[in-house]
């Protein structure tokens, strides 16, 4: 079967959105007027090569949507194939949509659905496979993904905040390049006519004539050299090796190891919060959760302090040791651990560790735009103050 999407209206003339799977064209066009809809457009949606592919398009807001959803529908008293099929008739995106008939067709054939999303491990990583698993033992599967979508609802404004902060020192980088780009295509050549009869003219006046003769000779190649550098910026840190060096380097810039770190305990810390709520061992919940650290130093310091518990060892003591928890947070850990109430005591370092990093977000967004502001102007007004002083010196050059 596969699966169309449709753009149809009904009887009143109201325009409904969907997908219907059917084996072709026409039996998808049968089912939609059976319906009493009268279809407009339909198209198939293309599965790919393999499934795997899916995680290439299935975004986070997707799976937050995905998730949110689920829960609500759970919660309501739907089945949760029921939930699905409800699902997949809104006006899902295609690789959301394509998701969700293979999960569907996987819970027809009888699948748990635990078993169904652990065969999209890119998708559904191992913490939201288990505690799947821990929800359909338990019968509290509405509450794991309600959750579950306040962690991906989380990570989604996480990742707008970081996009958000970098968006405007980017803007403004490139509108001084355009500045730049347009003063010594366009207005420095029209001065260059001014001094051509002169026989001696400033240094610095001499020196912009000449870069903005290079500059519009090598301009194209100056435009393929850029975007190209760009291109093999993004190739480059692709690769692993890449990835891992920059990790180590930024653990020494002060500014950045702080936000890397916070970052790093808040994605550890909400998931432990959910797996010790779930009922998850606590040694358990620490070999899920060191899956939600990105940064492989501190990945693997966690990693030796998960081992030492496992060997025995008091959590606080273990934890201590590791460069995420500093002693404010170690001395919660403590009254937690020494009161069995560890689940709050991971959410409130979760929370006061998200309030640690909006405060730091505001702060660099305030003293990046004056920086930006100054860069700009001191690198396109200093253009502009030479231009000024080499008019300034025609009085002064014999013509």
């Amino acid at each position: 079967m596969n699966t169309f999407q449709y753009q149809a209206f009904d009887k009143s003339g109201a325009k409904i959105d969907g997908q219907v799977e059917a084996s072709d064209g026409d039996e998808a066009y049968r089912k939609i007027a059976a319906q009493g809809l009268f279809p407009e457009e339909i198209k198939e949606l293309k599965v790919g090569a393999k499934s795997f592919h899916l995680s290439k398009k299935v975004s986070l807001s997707d799976l937050e949507f995905l998730t949110a959803e689920l829960s609500l529908l759970l919660e309501s008293g739907v089945r949760i194939d029921r939930g699905i099929d409800i699902i997949k008739r809104t006006k899902a995106k295609p690789a959301l949509a394509l998701l969700l008939n293979d999960l569907s067709a996987q819970l027809k054939k009888g699948k748990s659905l635990s078993a169904a999303v652990k065969e999209h491990d890119s998708i559904f990583d191992s913490l939201y496979v288990n505690l799947i698993e821990l929800g359909e033992a338990s019968g509290n599967l509405s509450d794991i993904f309600k959750d579950l979508a306040a962690d991906l609802k989380f990570k989604r404004d996480l990742r707008g905040k970081i996009i958000g902060s970098l968006t405007y020192p980017i803007v403004i980088f490139f509108v001084c390049i355009l500045s730049i780009f347009f003063i010594f295509n366009f207005i420095i050549p029209k001065m260059a006519g001014m001094f051509g009869s002169s026989n001696s003219i400033p240094w610095y006046t001499q020196l912009m004539l000449d870069l903005s003769s290079w500059m519009t000779q090598y301009q194209s190649l100056l435009v393929v050299f850029f975007f190209l550098f760009i291109c093999a910026a993004f190739t480059l840190f692709k690769r692993p090796s890449v990835q891992l060096y920059w990790q180590k380097i930024s653990l020494n810039i002060p500014i950045v190891k702080s936000a890397i770190i916070t970052i790093e305990r808040i994605r550890f810390n909400s998931g432990l919060a959910m797996m010790v709520k779930a009922g998850v061992a606590i040694d358990k919940a620490l070999e899920l959760s060191v899956g939600n650290i990105n940064n492989y130093l501190l990945r693997r310091e966690m990693e030796i302090a998960k081992n030492k518990v496992k060997r025995g060892s008091a959590l606080t003591p273990a934890l201590q040791q590791t460069s995420i928890y500093p002693a404010f947070f170690i001395s919660l850990l403590e009254v937690g651990e020494e009161s069995g109430n560890l689940e709050r005591v991971f959410d409130e370092i979760a929370k006061r560790s998200r309030q640690e990093f909006e405060a730091w977000t505001q702060k660099m967004t305030t003293l990046i735009e004056p920086l930006m502001i100054l860069f700009m102007g001191g690198f396109v007004g200093g253009i502009v103050v030479t231009m000024l002083l080499s008019m300034v010196s025609l009085n002064d050059v014999g013509f």
